[in-house]
């Protein structure tokens, strides 16, 4: 389907609502338009790409003299701009002569907008028209044909070449509008293609918004909790409660970092890949500690940070360093476990990721006090060092977590996975 043309933008409400009247380059209405602008930047047209109808109020054309306004249009032209809309009757009370003259003889749209209409609403209607006409256009091509908010969410989860303006009009799109201060998530589901479960989630948080589609085998969503005034707390934990409480057993859910909406769109996407990475960990790592028996898994990319830093590019590309770390720190402790059915290094792990708390260790693994001091005892004496030293703590947690991770993935046979974030 071919683009969106300067003659449909000026069919636009919101355009027309402005009373253009078209002054020069009625032969290029039929040019495609590839965004709208708005600028009073008179020195930024090195800035355009080639094919914007950019928007002024005129104010940085009243003092300009002649040469300057030609000069400003002959940029304008060499850019490759669609367009020149000028707003005139409040800081400019008609259209120069001389800007008029240049955009006839270069042929180049100009236009004179008699009426004040903000032009945001323009930009807003005309940008939203461009991406569903380009949306529209990609439906041969893409799985989810005209899913524009599937197509959405996997642009920004595969970090596709998106700008700002556009993830903000494909949102809008979309129905999705997060307020001012708003906070983002990233959720990944993992076992079903039912959106059911994001909606009850929802609705559990009340206030949010969300952005979830259906992929094959997987659910992506993005959620937007109002800012920390209106709802405090910790976004995440909040997240993972609702999937608690409305996920089916059976189900992995993890929830990405929460990240401000205003922060741009580099920042919606790292928390939909963190989400999608922690997701694949979830399903690949055998867990640290104890699940909750016959319910969903819920987990999250921080509980998972450790994990995902130590397979950051790929399990495949750290298996040599992550074996070496393992061995260094561990060594003993694995000679130990290959001649004697035991329990050493888990219970290391377990016991770090707790503050070294025994309380909190012996319940996580089911044993008595006193057998986790005994554990603890010959772990000590297996490496010879105190486990409790703050200065060993970082090695000891980061071995013990590789030697999962490896173990984990080679048991599996799926040595290659994959890694987004």
């Amino acid at each position: 389907m071919p683009a969106l043309t300067l003659r449909e933008v000026l069919a636009l409400d919101p355009v027309r609502a402005a009373e253009p009247q078209l002054l020069a380059g009625e032969a290029a209405l039929d040019r495609p338009v590839r965004w709208v602008h708005s600028s009073e930047v008179y020195e930024g047209a090195n800035f355009l790409d080639g094919g914007e109808l950019l928007l002024t109020n005129g104010f940085g054309l009243t003092d300009a003299d002649d040469e300057v306004r030609r000069r400003y249009v002959r940029e304008l032209a060499a850019r490759g701009a669609a367009g020149l809309a000028v707003e005139v009757g409040r800081a400019l009370p008609d259209m120069p002569a001389e800007v008029t003259d240049e955009a006839r003889r270069l042929g180049l749209p100009l236009l004179s907008l008699h009426r004040v209409v903000p032009f945001v609403r323009i930009a807003e209607a005309a940008n939203r028209a461009i991406v569903a006409r380009g949306l529209s256009g990609r439906s041969a091509v893409r799985p989810w044909g005209d899913d524009h908010t599937a197509a959405l969410l996997a642009d920004l989860a595969d970090r596709a070449a998106l700008n700002q303006p556009e993830v903000e009009a494909r949102s809008a799109l979309a129905g999705f509008h997060p307020g001012p201060g708003a906070r983002l998530l990233g959720v990944s589901l993992h076992g079903t293609r039912d959106v059911s479960t994001v909606d009850r989630a929802v609705r559990l948080l009340g206030g949010a918004g969300v952005l979830r589609a259906a992929f094959p085998g997987d659910v992506l969503a993005l959620l937007s909790l109002p800012d920390h005034g209106t709802r405090p707390g910790d976004p995440v934990r909040a997240v993972q409660d609702a999937f608690r409480a409305v996920a089916a057993p059976g189900l992995t859910v993890a929830v990405g970092h929460a990240v401000t909406a205003d922060g741009g769109w580099l920042r919606w996407s790292d928390t939909l890949r963190a989400a999608r990475t922690t997701v694949e960990l979830a399903l690949t790592v055998p867990a640290a500690e104890p699940g909750v028996p016959d319910g969903p898994l819920v987990t999250s990319s921080r509980a998972l940070a450790l994990e995902r830093e130590l397979t950051r590019g790929g399990v495949d590309a750290n298996r040599e360093r992550l074996a070496r770390l393992v061995q260094h720190a561990l060594g003993p402790l694995l000679a130990w476990e290959a001649t004697r059915p035991s329990d050493l290094v888990r219970t290391l792990e377990v016991h770090l990721r707790n503050g070294c708390s025994p309380t909190r260790t012996a319940a996580l693994l089911h044993i008595g006090r006193q057998s986790l001091y005994q554990r603890l005892e010959r772990i000590e004496s297996l490496l010879g060092l105190e486990i409790d030293d703050p200065d060993l703590l970082g090695e000891l947690l980061a071995a013990a977590c590789a030697h999962r991770v490896v173990r984990g993935t080679g048991a599996t046979g799926r040595g290659g996975l994959r890694t987004v974030a």
